[in-house]
């Protein structure tokens, strides 16, 4: 999705959901996908900007697991010292500045991403869900808004209707296998496993929308 935007908004403004992808992923093991989580306490009272992390013991277990699904990879060792910095090289205190920095780097610094990145606290939105995507949509004045499909939860047909925005649903069907370390292939896990196995080839892999032919 952060490849085909000019402008990608980190919408963490909203109330925070548990067993989300904000906080947990899968990698690729030998016995098959292992599942890493972050411990981020039992209240659910919080927006996702709000979510302070209560330990740091994770980040060298996450570290160690990846290193030992990874360290056989052809590109390992290339972008360890990457990872090193994410995981050891700094203490995270809130998720959302995590995942932040994260994804802003993976973008710019390995698939050489020219998108521009926003955080949805900087509109001083009044509103949230359905309602808070239209206000965010006519602030940032979006001709084509493309939207992951979970979001089909909560934006009905009649309210898209309603959307100065061209909505594009983002589909993730349809992607080609690559090269993994252990057999059966798995599509879904981190993009960490296509980085260790294809190096900057992992641009290669991802899927390309012409959003200009849409408006």
């Amino acid at each position: 999705m952060i490849r085909n935007v000019d402008l990608f908004i980190f919408y963490d403004h909203v109330q925070y959901t548990k067993r989300d992808w904000r906080s947990r992923n899968y990698i690729k093991a030998p016995e098959g996908k292992r599942l890493l989580s972050i411990p981020c306490g039992c209240n659910t009272n919080r927006k996702i900007y709000e979510v302070e992390l209560p330990s740091n013991d994770w980040q060298k277990k996450h570290w160690d697991s990846i290193r030992q699904c990874y360290k056989k990879a052809p590109f390992f060792f290339k972008f360890k010292p990457f990872f090193d910095e994410i995981y050891l090289g700094r203490r995270w205190k809130y998720l959302s500045e995590l995942n932040q920095y994260v994804i802003k780097k993976i973008a710019a610094d390995i698939l050489k991403t020219t998108t521009v990145f926003e955080d949805s606290r900087t509109y001083n939105l009044q509103l949230s869900k359905a309602e808070g995507v239209k206000e965010i949509l006519q602030k940032c004045d979006c001709e084509i808004y493309l939207c992951g499909p979970a979001a089909k939860d909560y934006l009905s047909d009649d309210f898209i209707g309603t959307m100065s925005s061209k909505l594009v649903w983002m589909d993730y069907s349809g992607y080609p296998a690559y090269r993994q370390l252990y057999a059966p292939f798995e599509h879904n896990v981190s993009i960490i496993d296509m980085i260790f196995n294809l190096g900057y080839e992992t641009i290669n892999y991802m899927k390309k929308i012409n959003l200009e032919q849409m408006i």
